[in-house]
């Protein structure tokens, strides 16, 4: 059975509070070994600002916090979750759609499929959501996959 390691903060749903959860991630992926100048860490580092940041614009204050939680199973995979308590779950654009946000969910679907992970969101307890995204993790401790 593999390690599990796990690592969560809970912020404020205020903007300062995206850099915060970033730094946060880089902090804890530094610990667990990542190096610091992996284009996998620059990845998740893209992938937390977009999750955090719909957490903070999308959920129109109905959620004064989230939490962003890190799970790595030694060997297997990187999972990042981002908690909030806002009913609503991400919707897909229409390709067509112009416009200069909303894109998020956009970029991290193309961000984790590209690094050979997943997608997925769950239901909270208080009728708020997480969403997953897992990413395979190499066992030299050097990250998500790199695919290419």
């Amino acid at each position: 059975m593999a390690d599990l390691l796990e690592n969560s903060i809970t912020l404020p749903s205020e903007a300062a509070s995206v850099s915060m959860a970033r730094r946060h991630v880089t902090a804890a992926l530094a610990e667990w070994a990542l190096p610091a100048e992996s284009d996998a860490l620059d990845t998740i580092r893209l992938i937390v600002s977009e999750l955090t940041t719909n957490a903070v614009q999308h959920t129109f204050g109905q959620s004064p916090t989230f939490t962003v939680t890190l799970l790595l199973e030694r060997d297997e995979e990187l999972r990042i979750g981002v908690t909030d308590s806002h009913p609503r779950w991400p919707q897909r654009l229409p390709a067509a759609v112009r416009q200069d946000n909303g894109r998020g969910m956009v970029i991290v679907r193309s961000l984790t499929a590209h690094s050979g992970g997943r997608l997925t969101v769950t239901p909270t307890p208080d009728g708020g959501k997480t969403v997953w995204i897992a990413l395979p993790w190499q066992p030299s401790g050097a990250g998500p996959a790199d695919p290419g």
